[in-house]
Protein backbone atom coordinates (compact mmCIF):
# COMPACT_ATOMS: atom_id res chain seq x y z
CA UNK A 1 0.00 0.00 0.00
CA UNK A 2 1.12 3.66 -0.65
CA UNK A 3 0.72 6.59 1.54
CA UNK A 4 1.12 10.24 0.97
CA UNK A 5 2.93 12.40 3.31
CA UNK A 6 3.33 16.48 2.94
CA UNK A 7 6.90 16.94 4.03
CA UNK A 8 9.16 19.80 4.99
CA UNK A 9 12.70 20.37 6.89
CA UNK A 10 13.77 21.27 10.29
CA UNK A 11 17.27 22.18 10.97
CA UNK A 12 17.48 20.24 7.97
CA UNK A 13 15.90 17.09 8.96
CA UNK A 14 13.21 15.72 6.04
CA UNK A 15 9.64 15.08 8.31
CA UNK A 16 6.58 13.26 6.52
CA UNK A 17 3.16 13.98 7.80
CA UNK A 18 -0.19 11.97 6.45
CA UNK A 19 -1.19 14.61 3.76
CA UNK A 20 -4.50 13.49 5.70
CA UNK A 21 -4.16 15.57 8.87
CA UNK A 22 -2.65 18.70 6.47
CA UNK A 23 -5.48 21.42 6.20
CA UNK A 24 -2.95 23.66 4.67
CA UNK A 25 0.82 25.48 4.14
CA UNK A 26 1.31 29.29 4.15
CA UNK A 27 3.67 31.44 4.28
CA UNK A 28 5.03 33.18 7.55
CA UNK A 29 2.39 34.33 9.55
CA UNK A 30 2.92 37.16 12.68
CA UNK A 31 2.00 35.82 16.04
CA UNK A 32 0.97 37.05 18.90
CA UNK A 33 3.00 36.00 21.94
CA UNK A 34 0.96 34.19 24.66
CA UNK A 35 2.17 35.09 28.54
CA UNK A 36 3.48 32.13 30.44
CA UNK A 37 2.74 29.53 27.51
CA UNK A 38 5.27 26.91 27.33
CA UNK A 39 8.37 27.39 25.47
CA UNK A 40 7.22 25.43 21.99
CA UNK A 41 4.05 27.61 21.99
CA UNK A 42 5.78 30.88 19.35
CA UNK A 43 2.25 32.10 20.07
CA UNK A 44 -1.41 33.03 17.95
CA UNK A 45 -2.25 33.40 15.03
CA UNK A 46 -5.47 34.64 12.80
CA UNK A 47 -6.30 32.06 10.15
CA UNK A 48 -8.49 33.84 8.27
CA UNK A 49 -10.62 34.86 11.60
CA UNK A 50 -9.76 31.43 13.60
CA UNK A 51 -7.10 32.13 15.69
CA UNK A 52 -4.68 29.19 16.08
CA UNK A 53 -1.96 27.79 18.20
CA UNK A 54 1.42 28.09 16.38
CA UNK A 55 3.82 25.44 18.14
CA UNK A 56 7.41 25.72 17.28
CA UNK A 57 8.63 22.38 16.02
CA UNK A 58 12.70 22.82 16.71
CA UNK A 59 11.62 23.94 20.25
CA UNK A 60 9.12 20.57 20.19
CA UNK A 61 11.98 18.65 18.88
CA UNK A 62 14.71 19.71 21.22
CA UNK A 63 16.37 21.76 17.93
CA UNK A 64 15.83 24.95 19.67
CA UNK A 65 14.19 27.89 18.74
CA UNK A 66 13.36 29.48 15.60
CA UNK A 67 15.27 32.91 15.62
CA UNK A 68 12.98 35.69 17.13
CA UNK A 69 13.27 37.19 13.88
CA UNK A 70 12.94 34.13 12.07
CA UNK A 71 10.44 33.80 9.46
CA UNK A 72 8.93 30.59 9.71
CA UNK A 73 6.73 28.24 7.32
CA UNK A 74 3.35 27.14 8.70
CA UNK A 75 1.97 23.55 8.34
CA UNK A 76 -1.33 23.30 9.81
CA UNK A 77 -2.65 20.52 10.72
CA UNK A 78 -6.15 18.90 11.70
CA UNK A 79 -6.84 17.82 15.04
CA UNK A 80 -10.10 16.98 16.74
CA UNK A 81 -9.94 20.06 18.88
CA UNK A 82 -9.37 22.13 15.86
CA UNK A 83 -6.14 23.27 13.42
CA UNK A 84 -2.87 23.88 14.73
CA UNK A 85 0.11 25.56 13.12
CA UNK A 86 2.92 23.94 13.11
CA UNK A 87 6.51 26.20 12.23
CA UNK A 88 8.88 24.62 10.20
CA UNK A 89 12.05 25.87 8.19
CA UNK A 90 11.07 24.91 4.86
CA UNK A 91 8.21 23.15 2.99
CA UNK A 92 8.69 20.43 1.02
CA UNK A 93 6.89 18.18 -1.88
CA UNK A 94 3.98 15.63 -1.16
CA UNK A 95 5.80 12.27 -1.45
CA UNK A 96 4.32 8.89 -2.12
CA UNK A 97 5.70 6.14 -0.54
CA UNK A 98 5.64 2.80 -0.10
CA UNK A 99 4.30 1.31 3.17
CA UNK A 100 7.03 -1.61 2.86
CA UNK A 101 9.68 1.09 2.70
CA UNK A 102 8.90 2.01 6.57
CA UNK A 103 11.45 0.92 9.36
CA UNK A 104 11.15 1.43 13.26
CA UNK A 105 12.98 5.08 13.91
CA UNK A 106 16.55 4.90 13.94
CA UNK A 107 18.09 4.24 17.45
CA UNK A 108 20.19 7.16 17.81
CA UNK A 109 16.96 9.49 17.84
CA UNK A 110 16.80 11.44 21.56
CA UNK A 111 15.24 10.10 23.99
CA UNK A 112 12.94 13.32 24.38
CA UNK A 113 11.50 12.33 20.57
CA UNK A 114 11.55 8.83 19.88
CA UNK A 115 7.98 9.12 20.89
CA UNK A 116 7.65 12.07 18.55
CA UNK A 117 8.91 9.86 15.29
CA UNK A 118 7.55 6.36 15.16
CA UNK A 119 9.68 5.84 11.78
CA UNK A 120 11.13 6.37 8.85
CA UNK A 121 11.47 6.05 5.31
CA UNK A 122 14.75 5.93 3.14
CA UNK A 123 15.20 7.30 0.03
CA UNK A 124 18.23 7.24 -2.18
CA UNK A 125 19.62 10.12 -1.00
CA UNK A 126 17.93 10.95 2.59
CA UNK A 127 15.46 9.72 4.95
CA UNK A 128 12.51 10.96 6.25
CA UNK A 129 11.33 10.89 9.49
CA UNK A 130 7.78 10.32 10.01
CA UNK A 131 6.09 12.49 12.48
CA UNK A 132 3.28 11.64 14.77
CA UNK A 133 1.14 14.53 15.09
CA UNK A 134 -1.04 13.16 17.94
CA UNK A 135 1.96 12.56 19.91
CA UNK A 136 3.39 16.09 18.70
CA UNK A 137 0.03 17.86 19.87
CA UNK A 138 -0.37 15.59 23.00
CA UNK A 139 1.36 18.28 25.37
CA UNK A 140 1.19 21.35 23.73
CA UNK A 141 -1.90 23.10 24.86
CA UNK A 142 -5.03 23.90 22.32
Amino acid sequence: MNTQYSTFRVDGFLFGVDVTRVQEVIKFQPTTPVPLAPPEVRGLINLRGQIVTALDLRVRLDLGAHAPDARPMTVVVRDVDGPVALLVDEIGDVLTVEDAHWEPAPPTLPASVRPLIPGAFKFDTQLMLQLDVDRVLEHAPA
